[in-house]
């Protein structure tokens, strides 16, 4: 699979996995961050961004279409870091390929089913009317309608395109909505374990990692560590970005 990505930097390999709804560019900061030690290589997961659509949302086939990517751009044994949507993409590669995981990081997130809405962010998308989208300011104010947090409207418009007959979406709507159950969940993986050193990073004011999460990642995960940082939401590199460089580079340093 031909994912598009973002690279910066020399060094050891750092393969960054963004979230849903998300792009390689999100993690620009941290990247840069970090550039001066590593070789940090960002990816638009399929789906998203520039890269392919495709059929089969589910974690192990994503995972599968990452290890390809990392054989075909010389990360075998890049440490992993995945937020949300992608962190759980990072536990589905380590507990298949192993073997390419040098160490793994998953940001706000636990190997476990959850019940946050984001069908009704992507129905919301769907129904915003793109040819009256003049701007981003007035398709923000039309999301407005069924999104009311501005934060998770310009998340989701970050995916907006200008083309030359007006804007369209550059992220795969249907199939996103198609396979949301499955992107809320977390498959069996059939008693796999990542004995290799993880880490659990945790917004503060998030709850998408709870005590417990704790025994379902460690089951999956027995060397897993902890960390929370403080003042962050769901959205722990945007909203604490030096926090996160230094925990990052903390766990890189080993």
């Amino acid at each position: 699979m031909r994912l598009h990505c973002l690279e910066v930097g020399e060094g050891p390999g750092v393969l960054i996995l963004h979230g849903l709804f998300g792009q390689a560019r999100n993690w620009a900061a941290v990247a840069k961050g970090l550039a001066d030690d590593y070789r940090l290589v960002s990816v638009d997961l399929p789906n998203h961004g520039r890269s392919p659509w495709t059929g089969d949302v589910s974690y192990p086939s994503v995972a599968a279409g990452v290890a390809g990517f990392m054989t075909g751009h010389e990360l075998e044994g890049a440490a992993v870091v995945g937020h949300s949507m992608g962190g759980k993409v990072a536990m589905a590669l380590a507990l298949t390929r192993p073997d390419l995981v040098g160490g793994l990081v998953v940001v706000d997130i636990a190997p476990v089913p959850y019940a946050h809405g984001i069908r009704r962010h992507m129905e919301a998308m769907q129904a915003l009317p793109l040819d009256k989208v003049t701007s981003r300011e007035s398709a923000d104010r039309m999301l407005a309608g069924g999104v009311d947090d501005p934060a998770v409207r310009a998340l989701l418009l970050s995916n907006l395109a200008r083309e030359e007959d007006g804007y369209a979406w550059r992220i795969n709507l249907d199939g996103l909505l198609d396979g949301a159950d499955v992107i809320h969940g977390f498959p069996d993986m059939g008693g796999a374990r990542y004995e290799g050193r993880t880490l659990f990073v945790a917004g503060e004011t998030s709850d998408f990692i709870g005590e417990e999460h704790k025994e379902p990642i460690g089951s999956l995960f027995p060397n897993a560590r902890h960390a929370v940082v403080k003042g962050a939401g769901h959205w722990v590199h945007a909203d604490k970005p030096e926090e996160t460089i230094d925990l990052l580079r903390t766990f890189l340093a080993g």
